[in-house]
């Protein structure tokens, strides 16, 4: 684990694209505050397209696409993205599978999450699930408080079942199919902004602070944590190279400033440069 500040400030300044997860990574306690806000648009007003990676359910993810100033939203840890076309203005949505196959998958996944919540008690599911198209998502933080020990339950419950299952700050999210957080994020910088997989791993930078941060934190070389990645350290498959002290939102605050001076510092010496 290396602080931000170590890393060569020549590199920070040319990130083609900011990827980020969204709760405990942009939020403070639960909620979006001015600065994280402002920091999301100044990344913008400087040309830095800004893609959210986010667990949460596809109502969420229209909502984050329509009022932030980011280029587009991954959500249900990969199951379907959206964005604003910057042609017309509309909302744009796509699925990481065909029709059929996410109706087949959904009919296995209710079946086997009813198992999963008669099999840990205090379970249930969280209350944006009702919003969810792909996966759905049990509560063991948010509205109830089961501990880190249930969390690990259901999620060994779920993998016992077939499904794939991660755990958020404050969620275990569940799924059939062979989407992830990483698989899609990968494609929509593909699709979207023409940075192929091989760029986006070495430039591209990604922000989290949880376990399901993780295969983002494997992809990308320029991968940071929020100074609460470390509640979690000991049990994330791939840990981010990089860290910063702030936790949560004030975190990606002090990423964003880092960013963007960075990037500042470089526009002014190439202008030195040319006027020489």
């Amino acid at each position: 684990m290396a602080d931000l500040s170590t890393l060569s400030a020549a590199r920070l300044a040319r990130v083609p694209a900011f990827l980020s997860d969204v709760d405990g990574t942009l939020t403070t306690r639960g909620e979006l505050t001015a600065q994280v806000v402002g920091a999301l648009e100044s990344l913008r007003d400087a040309g830095v397209p800004c893609v959210l990676v986010t667990g949460r359910p596809a109502g969420f993810g229209e909502l984050l696409a329509r009022m932030l100033p980011v280029h587009g939203v991954v959500a249900e840890n990969g199951g379907l993205w959206l964005r604003r076309s910057p042609r017309t203005g509309r909302l744009e949505k796509g699925y990481a599978e065909r029709a059929d196959v996410r109706r087949r998958h959904r009919g296995w996944l209710v079946e086997r999450v009813g198992g999963v919540l008669a099999e840990v008690p205090g379970a249930r599911l969280s209350t944006d699930s009702a919003y969810t198209e792909i996966d759905l998502a049990i509560d063991y933080g948010e509205e109830v408080s089961l501990g880190q020990g249930a969390a690990e339950r259901i999620e060994r419950a779920c993998r016992a079942r077939g499904l794939r299952a991660v755990r958020s700050s404050v969620h275990v999210n569940a799924w059939v199919g062979r989407f992830d957080k990483r698989s899609t994020a990968l494609r929509y910088l593909d699709r979207f902004l023409g940075i192929s997989p091989r760029q986006a791993r070495t430039r591209c930078l990604y922000l989290g602070d949880s376990l399901n941060d993780a295969p983002l934190f494997d992809a990308f070389s320029l991968s940071v944590g929020v100074g609460n990645v470390r509640d979690v350290w000991d049990a994330l498959a791939h840990k981010p190279r990089f860290v910063v002290p702030e936790r949560e939102g004030q975190g990606a605050v002090a990423v964003v400033r880092a960013l963007l001076g960075a990037r500042t510092k470089r526009l002014s010496t190439q202008r030195e440069h040319r006027t020489e």
